[in-house]
């Protein structure tokens, strides 16, 4: 399997993840920087905790938050790399559809 492909299938499940709303919501609220549990992240929504946590577990298993415990919370923090995984590939994306487009426009003009 090419790097190219590894990295589209390593891709697909962050897609996948912020497909949501209320799972982009959270992603939103983490990136400042500061880890919150899951009461915080409830805050204003119209969801339950036990709804936030399984949202949060399937950022968790995209790879989006990491968790960690502090006494009987957890809390969650965003992974910023992974953000910058998704740019990159992004990116890379948007080159290749630039050199498609670059090509049809010299044939076409030709």
């Amino acid at each position: 399997m090419s790097s190219r492909r590894a990295r589209r299938y390593d891709a697909a499940p962050i897609f996948a993840a912020l497909g949501d709303r209320t799972r982009l919501a959270l992603v939103t609220k983490l990136s400042d920087g500061q880890s919150r549990s899951i009461a915080e992240l409830s805050v204003d929504t119209e969801i339950t905790r036990q709804a936030v946590t399984k949202h949060l577990r399937v950022l968790e298993d995209a790879g989006l938050v990491r968790s960690t415990r502090a006494g009987r919370e957890s809390q969650f923090e965003l992974r910023p790399e992974s953000i910058v995984q998704m740019r990159e590939y992004l990116d890379e994306v948007s080159r290749q559809w630039d050199d498609a487009l670059a090509r049809l426009r010299a044939f076409v003009e030709r």
